[in-house]
């Protein structure tokens, strides 16, 4: 029985974890319950009032239970490429590199094309990073750019 409840819990903060503010602030029975109330385990303890229940999706496709569909999906966490910006600047600088090769997973670089993919960032670097306090958003899209540029890799980019 502790594995079963274990198990909810645990699907229950990672289904809060990830879906962000679907439906909008205030969605589902599990924030009308604890509404007013702050912390980790309110969070928790609502979304996975939420789950268990399946209201927060039914008032998705309804509109009721406090839930809406019009506003836009936000992710207020760091991006995969931003958080391993410093070694995958290192790796660019190389030419190889787990970092490296982890943004090409990430734009969806096929294998046969990521040695590609890591000459053509190689070759790139200035342009990738101008000066030291390039942003992850400003690198980004400059690896955008140069994937652009490249026969290719530009399949990658749209």
């Amino acid at each position: 029985m502790k594995k079963i409840i274990a198990g909810l819990i645990l699907a229950g903060a990672s289904t809060v974890a990830n879906a962000g503010s679907a439906g909008g602030d205030g969605c589902g029975w599990g924030q009308a319950l604890f509404e007013g109330q702050t912390g980790p385990a309110s969070h928790v303890l609502a979304g996975i009032t939420n789950v268990i229940t399946g209201n927060n999706t039914f008032g998705m496709t309804t509109g009721t239970n406090g839930c809406s569909t019009t506003g836009t999906l936000s992710y207020s966490g760091k991006s995969v490429v931003s958080s391993i910006m410093n070694e995958f600047s290192e790796d660019v600088a190389r030419g190889e590199g787990e970092a490296l090769n982890t943004v090409a997973v990430v734009y969806g670089v096929e294998p046969q094309d990521r040695d590609t993919f890591a000459k053509v960032m190689h070759n790139n670097f200035a342009k990738i990073f101008p000066n030291e306090d390039v942003t992850a958003d400003e690198m980004m899209a400059s690896i955008e750019s140069v994937m652009k540029t490249d026969a290719d890799l530009s399949k990658y980019v749209a």
